[in-house]
């Protein structure tokens, strides 16, 4: 039987990436994002491989949540894998000058988001004793680096909340699992730096992750046979050691 995979922040990035990939494989796809125009340009292109419906809300915004994904048509309200890819960064600053409206966004979309977005499915996951969950965390989850404080606190309680959510589904045999990037070129930062030209230094120098290396991960993680569970992964580009160090060739 095919199966429905339900993405958030599917208009760019890793997100877009493993929409791609998943209808290489017939997965049929729950597009969701913000920016209504490319996610119907993305169901236009990606038809062509599958059958794709779209959801334009905020995953921030919890009554847009739940009204979104009680709004499914009957063809797509069978959920089997849930990517919670949705997330951001903003800034880069020490704690004592940092932006309240930054932290906030952060903890909104990737805290909470992923929260309001995972309450709205489980429960039929729950009901059927299947599913597959994947949090899209980050190598900001499992160490701090200066002047990430808040961001690498919201990878952090991601990556909590999938140790949470794999114990206490464990019971119904939903699998939950972290996939959980360092640098990929994707149009993070120039969300994180609003706009700004140090956006465009990231990723030069070196060979960053692309979004399509993560995608692919995905794809693996949830193409195991069903006793085999990708519980936490980390991934680097080769030139990177760790948050911090970054072998550049400049």
């Amino acid at each position: 039987m095919k199966k429905t995979a339900f993405i958030t922040g599917a208009t760019s990035g890793i997100g877009l990436a493993t929409a791609n990939e998943f209808a290489k494989h017939n997965i049929k796809l729950i597009l969701c994002g913000r920016r209504k125009e490319r996610l119907e340009a993305l169901k236009n292109q990606l038809e062509k491989k599958t059958e794709v419906f779209t959801l334009t809300f905020d995953v921030a915004d919890k009554n847009a949540v739940s009204e979104a994904i009680s709004s499914l048509p009957n063809d797509f309200k069978h959920i089997d894998i849930l990517i919670n890819n949705a997330g951001n960064a903003h800034g880069l600053d020490p704690i004592e000058s940092g932006n309240i409206e930054d932290w906030d966004a952060m903890m909104d979309i990737n805290v909470k988001g992923l929260l309001y977005v995972s309450k709205a499915i489980i429960p039929q996951m729950v009901a059927r004793k299947s599913g597959q969950i994947i949090n899209i965390g980050s190598s900001a989850g499992k160490e701090v680096y200066p002047k990430g404080n808040v961001y690498c606190g919201s990878k952090h309680a991601v990556l909590a909340i999938t140790e949470g959510m794999r114990i206490d589904l464990n019971p119904y045999g939903i699998k939950v699992g972290a996939v959980n990037p360092g640098l990929v070129e994707t149009e993070f930062s120039k969300v994180r730096f609003k706009g700004d030209a140090i956006a465009d230094t990231v990723y030069k120098g070196y060979k960053a992750l692309q979004a399509v290396d993560i995608a692919e991960i995905i794809y693996f993680a949830v193409s195991r046979p069903p006793h085999v569970n990708i519980a936490d992964i980390l991934v680097f580009c080769t030139a990177q050691a760790n948050s911090t160090i970054v072998k550049k060739d400049l």
